[in-house]
C-alpha cells in the first residue's frame, strides 16, 4: 500500500485540530525529520492561507516543533473553506491531493456521517486512508451501519477509528510488561488475580464541551470509547506479532467475551453527577447548572461499571471500569489486586495484605506493593513498594496515531467489529439508565465520588 503524504484535515479550524492534532503533527515532523507531509486544512470558517499558516505555526509552537519538515509543511500548507457534506466540494479537495490522501474527520459524529455519505458519490483515489474520532456510532446498530457505509468507500485496513488512548506509551507498554517478562505472564489469570480496575478520574470539568458531553456522559465518553480498549489490551491472549491483524484480532476476541457482570446492569453499574464545589483551586457550579446543560437529561459525570470476561483465563474475575469529572484526586491507573498468599508460615506477623500492582496511565510508571521482612523485627512483615518509571514515549498520543495513519498501519486504530462490540457491551447499561432503573447519585465537586460507593 502507498503511504499517504497528504493530510486533509476536515474540521481544521476547530478546537481538536488546534489543541491536539496539529501540535502532535508538528512533534511528529520534528522527531521524524525525513518525513514530508502536505497539510490541507478544511473548515466552515472563512480564512486566508496566511491566517491558516499563522494558526499552524501557533499550534506547532506549543510542542516546540522545528526543522526542515516543519518549515516545509508551514510554507506549503493551504486552507479551504468548504461544506464537507457536499460531494463537489469533497471531489475538489481530493483533486488537490498529491497521491492517495489521509482524510482526518475532526468533526462531530453527525457531520462525519454526512460527509461519508457524500464521499459515496466521489471518486476516491486508491490507497486513501479515512480516520475518524470516536464515539463511533450511537449504539451497536448505528455502528454496524456506519461500518457498512465506510466499507463501501475503502477496505477495512484503510479505516482508522481513532482512539488516542491506544497511542499512550503506557498502554502500549502493557505488551512488553506482559509478554516479554516471565515473571508476570504466568500470574496473569483467574488463579492469581482477584480483581482488576481501570480508573480515569479527572479534576477537570466540562471545559466548554457541554454540547457534546451532555449527550454522551461519562459512560460513553470514557468507558465505551476508551477504557474498554485498555481492558482488551490488558486481558488479551498473546498475539503472534504486533502487526495490525494479530494485535486487533486478539483485542476483538476479548471484547466478544466481555459483558456486564452477571448480566445485571442494576447491580453492576453506578452513575452520579457533581454538585457545586471546588477542586484544584477551581470552583464549579452543580453540573445541572452548567451552561448548555439540560438537567432533565440526567447525564452522569461519574460512571462505574463492573464487567466480566467469559473465557478460560478470566472467568470469575471482576473488571471494574470507572471515570469521572471534578473528582478531588486525579487518578489514571490500572489497579491489579492479586489473591492472598495461600498460607503464611506461623511465626510471621505484620502485614498480610495481597500484592497490588498499579500501572499509571500518566505519569507513566508502575508500582508493586508487596510484603517483605521489615528492617526491625525479622519475623514481622512490612509493606513496601517496588517502583519503575516507563518514561514518556517519543511522541504524544496523537502523534503515535498520526504516524500510524500516515504509514498506512491500522495497529493503533479500532477494528470495525470491535467498535460494534464495545457498544454491544454497554447497551444494556444505557437502556437501564434511560429507564431510571439505576439511581443518579450526586457527589460534591472535589470529593472522590458518592460516600456510599465502595472504594476502588
Amino acid at each position: 500500500m502507498t503511504k499517504p503524504t497528504t493530510l486533509i484535515l476536515l474540521g481544521g479550524s476547530g478546537d481538536l485540530s488546534a489543541r491536539l492534532l496539529m501540535p502532535a503533527l508538528g512533534q511528529l515532523l520534528t522527531e521524524r525529520s525525513d518525513r514530508r507531509v502536505t497539510l490541507i486544512g478544511v473548515g466552515s470558517e472563512k480564512m486566508s492561507d496566511e491566517q491558516w499558516k499563522d494558526r499552524v505555526r501557533q499550534s506547532f509552537q506549543t510542542t516546540e516543533s522545528t526543522g526542515k519538515s516543519v518549515e516545509s509543511l508551514v510554507k506549503e500548507t493551504t486552507y479551504v473553506a468548504a461544506d464537507v457534506t457536499d460531494p463537489d466540494a469533497l471531489s475538489e479537495l481530493l483533486g488537490r491531493s498529491n497521491g492517495a490522501p489521509a482524510i482526518y474527520f475532526a468533526l462531530p459524529p453527525q457531520v462525519t456521517a454526512k460527509a461519508c455519505v457524500a464521499l459515496e458519490s466521489v471518486e476516491i483515489p486508491p490507497g486513501t486512508v479515512l480516520a475518524m474520532e470516536k464515539p463511533f456510532g450511537l449504539d451497536a446498530e448505528s455502528a454496524r451501519q456506519l461500518n457498512e457505509q465506510l466499507l463501501r468507500l475503502v477496505p477495512e485496513d484503510q479505516i482508522h477509528r481513532v482512539d488516542h488512548f491506544l497511542g499512550r506509551s503506557t498502554v502500549l507498554n502493557l505488551l512488553g510488561l506482559r509478554f516479554a517478562n516471565r515473571v508476570f505472564e504466568p500470574l496473569w489469570n483467574r488463579d492469581h488475580i482477584d480483581s482488576v480496575a481501570v480508573v480515569y478520574d479527572e479534576q477537570l470539568g466540562l471545559e466548554g464541551r457541554a454540547g457534546y458531553y451532555d449527550h454522551a456522559g461519562a459512560l460513553v465518553d470514557m468507558i465505551q470509547s476508551h477504557l474498554l480498549q485498555v481492558l482488551s489490551i490488558f486481558a488479551m491472549e498473546a498475539p503472534y506479532s504486533t502487526d495490525a491483524a494479530d494485535l486487533r484480532a486478539a483485542k476483538s476476541a476479548v471484547l466478544r467475551a466481555t459483558r456486564v457482570r452477571d448480566n445485571d446492569p442494576l447491580a453492576s453499574s453506578r452513575r452520579a453527577r457533581y454538585t457545586e464545589g471546588t477542586v484544584a483551586g477551581r470552583h464549579f457550579p452543580s453540573y445541572a447548572d452548567e451552561p448548555d446543560v439540560d438537567p432533565e437529561r440526567g447525564t452522569e459525570t461519574l460512571a462505574q461499571v463492573t464487567f466480566e470476561i467469559d473465557n478460560w483465563r478470566w472467568a470469575g474475575v471482576p473488571f471494574t471500569l470507572r471515570s469521572g469529572k471534578a473528582i478531588g484526586e486525579r487518578r489514571r491507573e490500572i489497579l491489579v489486586r492479586f489473591k492472598p498468599a495461600p498460607h503464611i508460615p506461623v511465626g510471621l506477623t505484620g502485614s498480610s495484605e495481597p500484592d497490588v500492582l498499579r500501572i499509571s496511565l500518566g505519569p507513566d510508571e508502575m508500582s508493586l506493593a508487596m510484603n517483605v521482612n521489615g528492617p526491625g523485627d525479622p519475623w514481622e512483615l512490612d509493606r513496601t513498594e517496588l517502583t519503575a518509571t516507563f518514561g514518556e514515549g517519543q511522541l504524544k498520543a496523537y502523534g503515535e496515531v498520526l504516524e500510524s495513519m500516515l504509514d498506512g498501519d491500522p495497529s493503533l486504530s479500532v477494528r470495525g467489529d470491535a467498535a460494534e462490540q464495545m457498544w454491544r457491551i454497554v447497551d444494556p447499561i444505557i437502556e437501564a439508565w434511560r429507564a431510571d432503573e439505576v439511581s443518579l447519585d450526586e457527589y460534591e465537586t472535589g470529593s472522590n465520588g458518592p460516600a456510599s460507593w465502595p472504594t476502588i
